[in-house]
């Protein structure tokens, strides 16, 4: 099987060597390098494809997470973007958070990360790339903004929102992505029970902790499990199904 892993933070997994070794070794060929901020985003055009091998290549996505924007330097990390455009497959992560703790406090901090997302669609839909979106707690906003928009391919990453969001993503031909939370979210179950297989792709999102568990590439393999089990399919017609539904997004080889 050729898995791809659609979102993960290099910068961030403490052993990136035998990470990498590992993930190749577990089937996948491809892996989606995140970026969320200016340092993330320049250790990824500077050192993230120094780690790919013969059998997994890395690809470059530059971004900019909604965390933190009021002491990020945001006008600087969209030009870096705006940059490197040509050099990158996506631009993510991106997009809004009204769970982050300084959002819910204040109206102004929601309000800021709609205006830098706002630059980060404009820049998707000039450039045609696609997003991978960050859409905690703003589900619905973070939807009708990229219709609005007219951004053509977004992967809504870890989605986990209402139906009626999903939905209407769906309806617009975008995407969202499985993670090994599918093992026992319940929203996150609901959501890829009702998402055409055609419309999934696999992440792990790096190093995150799933149930006490820091992730790396190689656990890619507990979100493919759980999407075959929750689509009643077999394993290799997910696997296929998801790595040629990336190819596409990204337009990797």
């Amino acid at each position: 099987m050729e898995l791809i892993d659609t979102h993960v933070h290099l910068e961030s997994v403490a052993d990136l060597e035998g990470a990498i070794r590992r993930a190749a070794k577990a089937g996948v060929i491809a892996i989606i390098a995140v970026g969320s901020d200016y340092e993330s985003n320049m250790w990824i055009l500077r050192e993230s494809q120094k780690y790919g091998t013969r059998n997994l290549k890395i690809y470059p996505a530059l971004g900019l997470h909604p965390w933190g924007l009021d002491v990020s330097r945001v006008d600087e990390t969209i030009e870096l973007i705006e940059k490197n455009i040509d050099s990158i497959v996506a631009l993510g992560e991106v997009g809004l958070d009204y769970w982050y703790k300084e959002a819910r406090k204040s109206v102004e901090v929601k309000e800021m990360q709609k205006k830098a997302f706002w630059r980060i669609l404009n820049l998707a839909r000039g450039n045609n790339k696609p997003l991978s979106i960050h859409s905690r707690g703003a589900w619905m906003d973070c939807v009708n903004m990229v219709i609005e928009a007219g951004v053509k391919k977004a992967i809504f990453h870890w989605f986990s929102g209402p139906l009626e969001a999903l939905k209407k993503l769906l309806d617009h031909g975008h995407y969202i992505s499985a993670t090994p939370a599918a093992t026992y979210s319940k929203e996150h179950r609901k959501v890829i029970e009702l998402t055409p297989l055609e419309n999934i792709v696999l992440e792990t999102d790096t190093p995150v902790v799933y149930m006490g568990e820091t992730v790396e590439p190689a656990h890619i393999i507990k979100a493919l499990n759980a999407v075959a089990e929750l689509k009643g399919e077999r394993v290799e017609k997910v696997a296929e199904k998801t790595t040629e539904t990336a190819r596409k997004i990204f337009g990797i080889g």
